[in-house]
């Protein structure tokens, strides 16, 4: 019986996982702590996917592993290469395809919409190890050792602390509290839904035309933090947003107490400046289309993945 492992229960391995169920297919979840989708056909799994002997065995009879695990960011540079590579032997040794979610750090500052077919020109720690994760798979494919292809989103969106804009800035301004962001709050910054970027891996997955290259998920919207802190407070019924935002110095100062504002400081580029992806050949080509803001606003606010 054909199945499809996804590693990792964060904000995309969890409706990746619930997707590719739903539609009937098998799925072998792997995590750390053994959590993930309750469904009949989803099989959770126990294990570290670092090991690749063990990550080996899991994967073994699949027809694709689906990768949506990341390391803290404070550990990316350490823990991000053994991962990639028991993953990338895993595929190699069972002949599975290979899905990876990835994002936008491997490009490095880009001036105007960003396109697939970028090169990898990362200037920080993160985007370094990042684009070297999928250069190295990308290498394995054209030497024809593994069919394999990256998905890439920009910010997430969706119920729950998904990412930077769930965790700093909406649930502050839906209690009528001041947001604090680390970047430009008029920069214009596409946002992917979660549910958007989990039928993206899954179409990927599917479409033969897919491997050995990258694809961007269709964004819910590209408008700025305060234009989008506006309509979540408009469809709330709430009083318009607070927002302030925090200068590189700011994280310095934060970073002393709080660690995790230390870790945007060399990514802050890319909320200090536009921050736009093109996905028109994901559209065309993996016939995936963004949920519309209005609805994604409205579930975020509400709790609710669908």
């Amino acid at each position: 019986m054909s199945f499809v492992v996804v590693t990792g229960a964060g904000a995309a391995g969890l409706p990746t996982a619930r997707q590719f169920a739903e539609s009937g297919e098998h799925v072998r979840q792997i995590t750390r702590s053994g959590r993930g989708v309750d469904h009949p056909l989803v099989e959770l799994v126990a294990a570290d996917i670092t090991d690749a002997d063990r990550l080996t065995e899991l994967t073994d009879g699949a027809r694709v592993l689906v990768n949506c695990a990341v390391p803290p960011l404070p550990r990316w540079a350490d823990d991000l290469p053994p991962m990639a590579a028991a993953l990338l032997s895993a595929v190699e040794r069972t002949g599975a395809d290979y899905v990876m979610l990835g994002n936008t750090y491997g490009y490095g500052p880009v001036e105007g919409p960003m396109t697939e077919d970028l090169p990898m020109a990362a200037t920080t720690i993160k985007g370094r190890v990042r684009a070297q994760m999928w250069l190295d798979a990308l290498a394995a494919h054209e030497a024809g050792r593994v069919r394999v292809t990256e998905v890439r989103s920009a910010g997430f969106l969706g119920p729950g602390p998904v990412g930077p804009y769930a965790y700093f800035v909406a649930p502050a301004v839906l209690a009528g509290q001041e947001a604090s962001w680390p970047g430009d709050l008029d920069a214009p910054h596409s946002w992917n839904y979660t549910e958007d970027i989990a039928a993206t891996l899954v179409a990927a997955s599917r479409t033969d035309g897919a491997w050995g290259r990258a694809w961007h998920v269709p964004a819910t919207s590209s408008v700025s933090v305060r234009v989008l802190s506006e309509q979540l407070t408009e469809l709330a019924g709430v009083a318009a947003p607070r927002l302030r935002r925090l200068h590189r110095e700011d994280l310095v100062v934060l970073a002393r107490t709080q660690p995790v504002f230390g870790e945007l400081l060399e990514m802050l580029y890319s909320n200090e400046n536009p921050h736009v992806l093109d996905s028109a050949l994901t559209q065309e080509v993996l016939g995936v289309a963004a949920t519309p803001l209005d609805v994604v606003l409205h579930r975020t606010r509400a709790g609710e993945h669908r």
